[in-house]
């Protein structure tokens, strides 16, 4: 199977251990607000939607790095004003998430590296991305359709008023840089939507799925032959096979987030207090925005939404404020079907027979002619959705669809309609109150694949898995719990992130129930808390361990299970506010242990990092006993001074930092044989641990080995034991060209603070990344080329790239207090507001992160006003 390697914290790829027809058959086990602003709940007619002459105004203004603080008097206007300065400063992102949406990835940019964009168009439209849209849009409610028809208004000012020549490098003068439609903004949006559950089947999972499964029946067909010879296609069905099984665990999405709710009785004020710390990428379509939203009396919400949303998605208002990290949770389910003998497109549930239905879809190619070649495919569909390739995905695990087999495999998306995505966010942001908050999720409101950590002007800090989850029977429930528990094989499956169930029996459909088939609020994880609530990426249950959170259903995550290393670190500091954690390390809370909004800021930049504080007094006792004997080879003299004098923290002076990385990436294999202290229930935070004493500070301790390889990793790139982390970890922009082109670095290096989120256990996650395209686009960047358990350290065989250099991680985030005069908030952008790297925005807010200068979040009128920029404001129209 493949699975997560045990203590490495990181994914590791292993093959499938082949699951055949017969296990695969028997596991499955049939038979055993504002101040001035309403609540959410006003009827729409109440609302000021949109104008009532039909012309969109909003104001724009201006202020220090960049935010745009947008004023206008309806809603639709409000989100064409955030439309337009979200396109200003990011046109080139926004245009080719639209080309991505639309399926015509290939027609304008070719089949692509691995005839990926042939792929995913296909796998999209059959996965109805822009045709449910179509569908799904006149459904919409009246506040989804003012904001998206709004935003699409303010995209298509932008562009249609700016010259082709005078964009960035990366769309300058490109065909698909145009007017888009409504449709077009809300198909955009059924891809984030699925970021966790059907996009990760749009490399090859559904392509493949196909009966028998042969390269020949797998193949696109070329809708005129003349036009199609260029295309190989029996390589477009290989590359489709192998995308399909390159993905070692579908519960890790390459995202991360720290978030704290803090209540009454934790804070200097007395009221709650929020530390939003989302982990996202630098590049791509995954970058988050800031922006302040108002519409007198109905709406003011200031905070940062992912590219493209019409609506700021982490955020705060006068009364409260929240953050989201990535659940454990899952967000479809995997469904074996079983054949009628003799007619693969035919399978039996209940007894009776059901079909399995095809569309065929077609697709531009431009293959460098004077006219694009034309392709078609037909893809498959069970009552729960589209076919998947159980083979391809498992390599070879599950059966293939096949008469043989008698098995076939779909799957049922949580997230596969996205219509109430703005108004869920719509009803937070204009909420005033716990109780008002609260309903957006009672009334079956989703945040997609993210828990939500709140706190609010009363003191209230509370916690929620707000993502959408299968509502599986108790009797689903308990089966699959009797299956993991017995089946080897369904427990590696499940622990990889696929849920598989039945599909010849009833009893594992969704219970449709008032949420069409998702969990609802009531049996949702959450809890509500004076002192806080947390959430770093582990399950819910240790959201506090002073109530741990028991007895949910196991599609939410595990229980009585290990946390994370950023989970462990931010619950030491919670309980200990006013604890240092290493000598010289400030408080996170300062001496009183109350904490205020640039204590939370601060407590991001503190730096600290969980495996430096369980594992370097240990470390350094054993450098003192093995003194001047080799090890491997490896004097350790000098690497074990400098670990000796590092002050246990990942800043830009830090001297040690990355000898301790490269020491902790390799001990980490060692964690399941070396520490002595198995993980225990009643103590998450401080199990496992406790190196083995065996060979302690010998040539054969497991930890001086593993600084020893580190140590070596680094002489070979010629990396100083004695440099500051600043001097050999930073950010790089990179790209200045459109898709196909060969990227530049856009800037010099900025160095970077804050440490790697698995393999240092850094609370300030940052992280290395090697795919040669900015994060879900197809544009170009620079990418190292990485040593093995190093966190990354380049390897040195791209130019440019040597150390470490990140491109994801800390992102938006903020420390934020409320008092007696309303929300106080500081915070950042880290990679700034703007990807034009000709942009006075594009670097300023990665200079103040790297120089740790935060700014405060501007929120009311005189603060706005203070902090406007020369010529900083503007009123823009247009008709709706």
């Amino acid at each position: 199977m493949k699975h997560f390697k045990k203590g490495s914290g990181a994914a590791r790829r292993t093959p499938w251990r082949a699951l055949g027809v017969a296990v695969a058959g028997s596991i499955l086990l049939g038979g055993c607000f504002d101040g001035d602003g309403g609540s959410g709940g006003d009827s729409a007619s109440n609302e000021p939607l949109t104008p009532s002459d039909g012309q969109l105004e909003a104001t724009i203004r201006l202020t220090t790095g960049g935010v745009p603080h947008i004023k206008a008097d309806d809603l639709a206007s409000a989100s064409f004003g955030l439309g337009y300065a979200q396109t200003r400063d990011n046109v080139c992102l926004l245009a080719e998430a639209i080309v991505k949406a639309r399926s015509e990835r290939a027609k304008y940019f070719g089949a692509g590296q691995d005839d990926i964009n042939i792929i995913n168009d296909l796998s999209y439209k059959a996965q109805h991305i822009l045709s449910g849209a179509e569908d799904e849009y006149d459904d919409l409610s009246e506040q989804s359709r003012a904001m998206i028809d709004g935003f699409t208004a303010g995209y298509n000012k932008y562009v249609t008023e700016t010259p082709a020549g005078d964009l960035p490098a990366e769309c300058r003068d490109q065909p698909w840089v145009k007017e888009i439609r409504p449709q077009d903004l809300l198909a955009h949006y059924r891809i984030v939507g699925q970021y966790a559950s059907g996009a990760l089947f749009a490399t090859g999972a559904v392509f493949s799925a196909v009966p028998g499964e042969q390269l020949v029946d797998i193949q696109p067909t070329p809708v005129m032959a003349s036009t199609g010879t260029l295309l190989n296609t029996k390589q477009i069905a290989d590359n489709a096979v192998h995308g399909a099984g390159q993905r070692a665990s579908y519960s890790d999405l390459g995202l991360a987030s720290n978030a704290w709710g803090i209540g009454a009785d934790m804070t200097e004020q007395g009221r709650g207090a929020l530390l939003a710390n989302p982990h996202f990428p630098y590049t791509g379509h995954r970058r988050l925005y800031q922006s302040q939203m108002t519409v007198p009396g109905y709406l003011n919400i200031n905070g940062a939404g992912l590219l493209g949303t019409a609506i700021p998605l982490i955020s705060f208002n006068e009364s409260l404020s929240w953050s989201h990290t990535v659940t454990t949770s899952r967000r479809f389910a995997l469904y074996e079907l079983t054949l009628k003998a003799g007619d693969p497109l035919t399978y039996i549930k209940d007894g009776v027979e059901k079909p399995i239905t095809s569309e065929t879809f077609q697709i531009e190619v431009d293959i460098g002619g004077t006219s694009p070649a034309v392709v078609e495919r037909t893809f498959y569909f069970s009552e729960y959705g589209p076919m998947v390739s159980g083979s391809a995905i498992t390599g070879g695990g599950l059966p293939v669809w096949s008469d043989a087999s008698g098995k076939a495999y779909s799957y049922r998306d949580a997230n596969a309609d996205t219509g109430g995505l703005l108004d869920t966010w719509l009803g937070m942001s204009r909420a005033s109150n716990l109780d008002e908050f609260q309903q957006v999720f009672r009334d079956c409101g989703s945040t997609l694949w993210t828990n939500s950590t709140y706190a609010d002007k009363d003191g209230n800090a509370f916690y929620i898995d707000s993502s959408s989850v299968p509502n599986l029977s108790e009797k689903s429930i308990a089966l699959i719990n009797f299956k993991r528990s017995v089946s080897s094989d369904y427990a590696d499956l499940f622990d990889a992130g696929l849920t598989l169930l039945d599909g010849s029996e009833s009893f594992d459909d969704w219970v449709e129930g008032d949420c069409d088939g998702l969990v609802p609020y009531e049996s949702k994880p959450k809890l509500l808390r004076s002192d806080w609530v947390q959430n770093s990426n582990s399950s819910y249950w240790a959201t506090n361990p002073d109530e741990f959170l028991e007895g949910f259903s196991p599609m939410f995550g595990t229980e009585r299970t290990p946390i994370n290393p950023r989970t462990r670190l931010g619950i030491k500091m919670l309980q200990n506010p006013n604890a240092a954690g290493m000598p010289g390390v400030t408080p996170p809370a300062g001496q009183d242990g109350k904490f205020g909004a640039e204590d939370l800021i601060n407590v991001i930049w503190n730096n600290r990092a969980w495996y430096a504080e369980q594992f370097l007094p240990e470390l350094r006792e054993r450098c003192g006993l093995i003194g001047a004997t080799t090890v491997d080879g490896v004097d350790l003299s000098t690497a074990c001074g400098v670990l000796d004098s590092w002050d246990s923290v990942y800043n830009l002076d830090s001297v040690g930092a990355h000898v301790f990385r490269v020491f902790i990436a390799n001990y980490a294999d060692s964690f399941e044989t070396d520490l002595t202290e198995a993980f225990t229930p009643d103590d998450p935070v401080y199990t496992p641990g406790a190196p083995s004493e065996t060979d302690k500070g010998t040539a054969s301790d497991p930890m001086l080995l593993a600084l020893s390889q580190g140590v070596q990793a680094l002489n070979a790139q010629g990396i100083a034991l004695n440099a500051t982390l600043g001097s050999v970890q930073y950010i790089r922009p990179s790209g200045d060209v459109p898709p196909g082109g060969t990227p530049i670095f856009q800037s010099p290096g900025i160095p970077w603070h804050g440490g790697d989120g698995n393999v240092d256990g850094a609370f300030n996650a940052i992280g290395v990344v090697t795919d040669e395209y900015a994060e879900d686009t197809r544009f170009p960047r620079i990418a190292p080329s990485v040593v093995d358990n190093t966190g990354g350290l380049s390897d040195g065989a791209v130019a440019g790239t040597e150390g470490w250099l990140m491109a994801r991680g800390t992102s938006w985030h903020y420390g934020l207090e409320f008092t007696d005069t309303g929300p106080e908030a500081y915070g950042l952008v880290s990679y700034s507001q703007s990807s034009d790297a000709m942009s006075d925005f594009f670097l300023d807010q990665s200079q103040n992160y790297s120089d740790k200068q935060y700014r405060k979040l501007l929120f009311t009128e005189q603060e706005i006003q203070q902090n406007l920029l020369p010529n900083g404001e503007e009123t823009i129209n247009a008709s709706l």
